[in-house]
């Protein structure tokens, strides 16, 4: 039986996804105890062209020994993307995250020059994972289906709309409610039904006005209804409560574990019963994925 309640926070994982600059060793060090599932060290759009070379160094020098570290790169068609990977795979980083992909066939590239670095430095084989920004590019959007079975390297997808909005030329991406405008809300919902076809884990992007505490809880309870798993942060002080919003509550893991040992105790059958209702294998696939979240 897995935890429930307070024990359940312990073991919940993958909710929180925090970014970090990577030229700041002090962002660095206080990132590090915000409670995050897991840091993003970014080498990306938040340091300045000029000051990636001393970013690559400040990264290198912080992952050895981390666990769920995982390191954002420059898009794997530029310059930077090989220098940034040079520069981190030796210090073992969870896993690699790749913006800007036009398809899988970025993700596949990339997975092959992880293939060389982790060869190179001693690494086991298929360690280091990839999460892929989706939609980012709009030619992006037509390719989503590419991702299935693309590589086993594949742990999640995420999305993003502030560059998608500027490719487009779009002068808002929300509407006055702060809600997402319908091109942004289909890439949204293009990403989630392609991390399902893919059968990885679906990462809803990020809240970007940090001080809008009541706006974040209720952005990541919809992420969570929706069916994301988690959610990315740009700021250590939305990590409580995304991690809060994710948290599966005592009584809907005790409901998945009783509809997981239903099902088991009745090999072959399509429905069971349970608390008077009929409960068939769509259920059972929520309860398996909701338990899944929890080590």
């Amino acid at each position: 039986m897995q935890a429930v309640g307070a024990d359940a926070e312990k073991t919940c994982v993958n909710r929180s996804f925090l970014f970090v600059p990577a030229d700041s060793r002090r962002k660095l060090e206080k990132a590090g105890s915000a409670g995050a599932d897991a840091l993003i060290v970014d080498l990306e759009d938040s340091v300045a062209a000029d000051a990636r070379g001393e970013a690559r160094l400040i990264a290198a020098e912080y992952l050895p020994g981390k666990d769920k570290v995982w390191v954002r790169i420059n898009p794997v068609d530029s310059d930077d993307a090989l220098l940034d990977l040079d520069a981190v795979m030796p210090s073992k980083p969870a896993g690699i995250v790749l913006p800007k992909p036009r398809s899988a066939a970025d993700v596949v590239k990339l997975s092959g020059h992880i293939d060389v670095l982790e060869q190179r430095h001693g690494i086991q084989a298929g360690q280091t994972q990839i999460i892929a920004l989706c939609t980012e590019r709009p030619e992006a959007l037509f390719t989503l289906d590419s991702y299935a079975g693309a590589t086993e390297r594949l742990f999640g997808l995420s999305w993003g709309a502030e560059d998608l909005s500027a490719a487009v030329g779009a002068t808002a991406n929300r509407d006055e409610q702060g809600n997402w405008l319908p091109l942004y809300e289909m890439a949204r919902s293009f990403c989630l039904l392609a991390a399902a076809a893919a059968e990885v884990t679906a990462l809803d992007t990020v809240f970007t006005d940090f001080r809008d505490h009541d706006g974040l809880l209720r952005y990541a309870a919809r992420a969570r209804r929706d069916g994301f798993s988690g959610m990315l942060a740009i700021h250590p002080a939305q990590v409580e409560a995304i991690n809060a919003a994710f948290l599966p509550s005592a009584a809907e893991i005790e409901r998945a574990e009783r509809i997981v040992a239903l099902f088991a105790a009745n090999p072959g059958v399509g429905t069971v019963g349970l608390d008077g209702r009929m409960i068939d294998r769509p259920h059972l696939v929520q309860a398996q994925r909701l338990l899944k979240m929890l080590k």
